[in-house]
């Protein structure tokens, strides 16, 4: 079992006719170019044992995304372990954000494989908006609780 924990932030938007959306990142680098399903995630990232797991959202955010976690009402979707035994935390906040502001960091690995050749990649080379029914697929397994979760909680938010 993995001791490495994570932390991030899924932004949601309601389309005019009120469904929910969420804002998805295409995971960077060769290994994920090719690919669609599983291959988006909830932007977020590693943290170490005393830094505040909100406070790693909101770092994780700004570095893979390139801009300011938004302010607003961080609700808890609580955690989940992934395959790989990390234990990912995850906020939902609603916000609206142009996927043509993302200006992504990025991450350095030999390519290719063996080569001895340093390149560097975006950590998330694209952004979209999707329906929770359309993200669910492209999300990678592990994450897809949290729309499960968000879904639930934004229908208790209609029935109050």
């Amino acid at each position: 079992m993995s001791d490495k924990r994570s932390a991030g932030l899924l932004l949601f938007r309601r389309t005019p006719e009120g469904a929910p959306q969420v804002l998805l990142g295409h995971m960077g680098g060769p290994f994920w170019a090719a690919r669609e399903e599983a291959a988006w995630s909830i932007p977020k990232g590693e943290y170490e044992p005393g830094e505040a797991p909100r406070d790693a959202a909101r770092r994780e955010f700004e570095e893979e995304l390139g801009l300011p976690a938004p302010e607003g009402d961080w609700r808890d979707l609580g955690e989940a372990r992934q395959s790989s035994g990390k234990l990912v935390t995850i906020w939902a906040v609603a916000a609206d954000l142009d996927p043509e502001r993302v200006v992504p960091g990025t991450f350095t690995m030999e390519w290719p494989r063996g080569s001895g050749v340093l390149r560097e990649f975006p950590e998330i080379d694209r952004v979209g908006w999707f329906g929770l029914t359309a993200a669910e697929p492209l999300l990678v397994p592990g994450q897809r609780v949290f729309l499960e979760r968000l879904a639930a909680l934004l229908d208790g938010d209609a029935a109050g």
